[in-house]
């Protein structure tokens, strides 16, 4: 049941990527659609919850899930839904993995935690790899601002560190609040911050050529996507080891590359292929001393049933 769980947010997490491409290309304004998307997946579970009698409304006014729904949320997602515009979904699933490498280097200098030479060799290799998606040439079909885009998206990522580790304070602080409870109380506050930019950066719907392909991406999005891969994310998180749901960062960019190409038709240049492996490599030796630690206590949970 853990495997069938976990290979399923996989491959939903990875399909999100092509599903915003489509959403945006659309029409669907990116800004109003990651809006729509999580202000509607928060709403849905935050009233679920209510209902189960598991979350008052009240967290919504605590500043810790505000500040978190603006790093996770509204920085990550207003900085990938633009860049879709100009970049592939399968570059930016990839470009998106950088995140861990952020959250390693924000912990290090904000809270003096040393980095082991495993991660930082890490977060160098991931680097390089960032560097050869950029390369000139993968994208050329949008000039210069297939650069500028991929950049962003980096940026974001900045911002989804800087989210999780809030979220991480979050957790100790409201202690009974529950993740899914935290999570979408979080998701909530990024969405209204993006439907405000869109207020303030978007002229609405006019540009929407196909109706109905942006309402397919939107509710893919919202049900899917948010509702459900998160869901399964804390479903697993309760189950087993925290770090092995992580772990859709080393699956999930593959099937959004395969998807892309296969159904969408996005062109898969030798740097992209190199580029991903090496990020991935990258992120693999970043999060190491965390999967060795899962490892351990696995190899420690066999040996003590095989002992009983």
């Amino acid at each position: 049941m853990i495997l069938l769980g976990y290979l399923t947010m996989c491959l939903i997490f990875g399909t999100t990527f092509l599903a915003i491409k489509m959403g945006v290309e659309a029409g669907l304004p990116p800004f109003f659609g990651a809006g729509v998307r999580f202000f509607a997946a928060g709403l849905l579970v935050m009233l679920y919850m209510a209902a189960r009698r598991k979350v008052s409304f009240s967290l919504l006014l605590r500043k810790e899930t505000l500040f978190t729904g603006f790093g996770l949320t509204f920085c990550t997602f207003a900085a990938l839904y633009w860049a879709e515009q100009y970049i592939s979904s399968g570059l930016a699933s990839v470009l998106s993995a950088t995140g861990p490498a952020f959250i390693l280097l924000l912990q290090a200098g904000v809270s003096r935690i040393r980095i082991p030479k495993i991660a930082l060799t890490g977060t160098l290799i991931g680097t390089a790899g960032v560097a050869l998606l950029l390369l000139p040439g993968a994208e050329s079909a949008h000039g210069k601002m297939w650069l500028i885009a991929g950049l962003v998206v980096v940026a974001g990522e900045i911002g989804y560190a800087s989210g999780a580790l809030l979220a991480k304070h979050a957790s100790a602080k409201l202690p009974e609040a529950s993740p899914i409870s935290l999570n979408a109380a979080q998701m909530m506050h990024g969405g209204w911050m993006l439907l405000l930019l869109s207020l303030l950066a978007e002229r609405g719907h006019a540009g929407i050529a196909d109706y109905s392909q942006a309402l397919l991406s939107l509710l893919y999005l919202t049900l899917i996507g948010s509702m459900a891969g998160h869901t399964l994310f804390y479903w697993l998180v309760s189950r087993t080891h925290p770090v092995f749901p992580t772990t859709w960062l080393y699956v999930s960019p593959f099937i959004a590359l395969a998807l892309g190409a296969r159904l969408y038709g996005e062109p898969l240049h030798w740097n992209a292929a190199v580029g991903s492996l090496v990020v991935l490599a990258g992120v693999l030796l970043t999060n190491w001393p965390s999967i060795r630690s899962l490892l351990r206590a696995r190899r420690s949970a066999a040996e003590a049933r095989g002992g009983a």
